[in-house]
């Protein structure tokens, strides 16, 4: 079973693939994604599912996966300090996964109300919220993001009401469609900050 953890925290942050799992361990992709089932139910792995919209494109059908918890998922890393973390080419994924757990917890997100979005071409979403107002979370740990392709196709394609960008800098980001603003984070010391671009 350790081996399962330790493959889960280098998977954490992507896209499940259960025929890899059930290559490496020597069993069928249901048995895997039982194991993955069981770990869910137990809160120790949290399953994003993606969010499938009525468009043309070819969408990813699979859910993300990402280790709930942040210490967890570093003492599989064998990562001891914060030292190590930022030199560890899972520190990306690690910042996701973290800040994807607080904009749950801080929203009261049911499962149904949080999703990803992906397209097989490229294009993708860290967490979608649907709804009346329709919401769109892209995470990047760098102090000073960009508007990338990638966030211009799901503004589109989603219909987004609003794109929020959550880093770990101070700058705004320029947009060339509405405007951006900065939410200010209550302590800079602890808390990421975020740009929301709007329509």
């Amino acid at each position: 079973m350790r081996r399962f953890w330790q493959m889960l925290a280098h998977y954490h942050a992507q896209v499940w693939n259960g025929a890899e799992f059930a290559r490496a361990f020597g069993v069928s992709a249901p048995t895997v994604r039982h194991y993955l089932d069981l770990l869910t139910g137990a809160f120790a792995v949290r399953q994003l599912q993606p969010w499938h919209e009525n468009i043309s494109k070819r969408q990813v059908r699979a859910p993300k996966v990402y280790l709930s918890d942040s210490g967890v998922l570093h003492t599989l890393l064998d990562v001891e300090s914060a030292h190590d973390l930022l030199g560890h080419p899972k520190v990306g994924a690690s910042w996701e996964g973290f800040i994807i757990e607080q904009i749950i917890a801080e929203l009261s997100l049911e499962e149904e109300q949080r999703y990803f979005w992906a397209t097989h071409a490229g294009a993708e979403l860290d967490l979608f919220v649907p709804g009346r107002r329709r919401l769109g979370f892209e995470i990047k740990r760098t102090d000073a993001p960009e508007v990338s392709h990638s966030m211009r196709i799901a503004r589109t394609d989603l219909e987004l009401d609003e794109l929020i960008v959550v880093h770990a800098g101070t700058a705004l980001l320029s947009t060339d469609r509405g405007h951006s603003r900065r939410l200010r984070a209550t302590d800079r010391r602890r808390a990421p900050s975020a740009c929301v671009m709007t329509s």
